[in-house]
């Protein structure tokens, strides 16, 4: 399959995956979990699985950029955050 015709198909799974974590976020959020504990779970794990698929140096040089990201807006949902 060409990379163009890939894309779609990742687009699609990327949505998906939103989706599914934003299921589960609401779900924890129903059953009086803190949105912080959440955070923090969530986070710890797509580490640990990043670590797991990618290894821990390229997954360190990902987290060394994520300051400037952040700084940048790219994870506000609010353009005020």
């Amino acid at each position: 399959m060409s990379e163009a015709a890939e894309a779609p198909l990742d687009e699609a799974q990327r949505v998906a995956a939103l989706d599914a974590i934003l299921d589960a976020w609401e779900r924890g959020l129903s059953e009086g979990i803190q949105s912080e504990m959440l955070a923090a779970a969530a986070i710890y794990a797509a580490l640990a699985d990043m670590v797991e698929t990618y290894g821990v140096e390229q997954v360190a040089d990902m987290c060394a950029e994520l300051p400037t990201r952040i700084l940048a807006g790219e994870f506000s949902l609010r353009p005020d955050a």
